[in-house]
């Protein structure tokens, strides 16, 4: 049975996956005839499409491509314009937080948790300092990060933790769901926040550099503090435009990087790499906040920031671009999957199952795995204890 599809349609679920026709054509060899419109695609061979683009299949169907909106407000901008439309990666993984959020915000009203008083608690373009200071006290940061971690995995867990235990869902992920042949692009976004008094979420984007994690979940914080959810590029080049993503910037860089402590420290007369590199290991943040914060403490003036941030960003690119291409492995599963998933999630799931509250078929879904073996291992890495195992073992 042959598929009647417009050209359009299939340029568009191209354009969407983010693979090249050239590339897609070795998989589908009559792709060039199908959108010649010479040919067409068998049913099977359209669903196969479908999979391989990661598109819905019924909007193959359409006369036209589909208007996407992110389901959150979209602040990414690129050199303060907005960006264009959305890729299919970063769409799945938006909606699979929404699921994962609506699960614990039911799960939280039946345990009758009550609502986080700081959800919304301040208002978009409160006081910066007396915003970070809140936030710092929250997270339970008296110092910089480098007086409880020793390096920046170290502070980045730390945080991760401290936000869980406040009640903030934190997933750090590079790619969707488990999927590793989606891997997800930090230069299309860097972290999102979805808001919500009983199951705030902050997401992460685990393919980009530690130190900009690091960054992204305080200022993703920010966006919880305000109570307005937002899907983020987090870049700090910009510092002439005053909306909600510069000031949760700015939030962020003085909850990580209090500029009167900076300043404490600063040694302005040393060569500005080897200051910059060694007040980044002080703050246990990216050489980039670094940059930033010099502009900040007057160290800089805009024209030698631009410059020099110009020239960081380039190196750091080529390094993230280089440790990509080493395949450089992601770590024990249950371990990453304690923070790809929240451990305040991931807890909540495996526990309802436990008491038959939730089936197994859902938390496969929710968890992304495949089997009682997988979720038991998981349940042991995050101390969740199955009671018919307890009560097995104590008969």
């Amino acid at each position: 049975m042959r598929v009647s599809v417009k050209p359009e349609m299939l340029k568009w679920a191209s354009r969407r996956a983010g693979i090249s026709i050239d590339a897609l054509t070795v998989r589908f060899p009559k792709l060039p005839k199908w959108m010649k419109g010479d040919a067409q695609p068998t049913f099977r061979q359209l669903e196969g499409f479908a999979k391989a683009t990661h598109s819905p299949f019924g909007y193959f169907f359409l006369a036209k491509p589909p208007d996407e909106p992110v389901p959150i407000p979209d602040l990414r901008t690129i050199g303060s314009v907005q960006v264009g439309r959305p890729s299919a990666n970063m769409l799945d993984t938006i909606y699979v937080c929404q699921q994962r959020q609506d699960w614990y915000r039911q799960h939280a009203l039946m345990t009758g948790d009550e609502p986080l008083a700081f959800v919304g608690s301040v208002q978009v373009h409160a006081d910066v300092f007396r915003t970070a200071e809140r936030i710092r006290d929250a997270l339970g940061l008296g110092g910089p990060l480098n007086v409880a971690a020793k390096n920046m995995a170290d502070a980045f867990r730390l945080l991760l933790d401290r936000a869980d235990d406040l009640g903030v869902m934190v997933m750090v992920s590079g790619i969707v769901g488990n999927n590793t042949r989606r891997p997800l692009d930090p230069e299309e976004f860097r972290g999102f926040a979805l808001v919500d008094s009983l199951a705030p979420l902050v997401f992460v984007n685990g393919a980009d550099t530690k130190a900009a994690q690091i960054f992204t979940v305080v200022h993703e914080l920010a966006h919880i503090w305000s109570g307005e959810s937002g899907v983020s590029d987090v870049s700090i080049k910009s510092v002439s435009h005053a909306g909600i993503e510069q000031w949760c910037n700015a939030v962020a860089a003085e909850v990580l990087v209090p500029l009167e402590r900076f300043k404490a420290v600063l040694r302005p007369d040393v060569e500005l790499t080897d200051e910059m590199h060694r007040l980044a290991s002080i703050f246990r943040v990216s050489t980039l906040v670094i940059l930033r914060r010099m502009l900040d403490a007057g160290r800089l003036t805009r024209q030698q920031h631009a410059t020099a941030y110009g020239i960081e960003s380039a190196r750091l690119s080529a390094l993230m671009h280089a440790h990509k291409e080493s395949g450089a492995s992601g770590g024990n599963f249950y371990s990453t999957t304690n923070y790809r998933l929240s451990k305040r999630f991931a807890s909540a799931v495996i526990a309802s199952t436990w008491e038959g509250r939730s089936t197994f078929t859902e938390a496969f879904r929710l968890l992304g795995c495949r089997s009682v073996r997988t979720l038991e291992n998981m349940a042991r890495s995050l101390g969740v204890a199955n009671p018919t195992v307890l009560e097995a073992g104590q008969s």
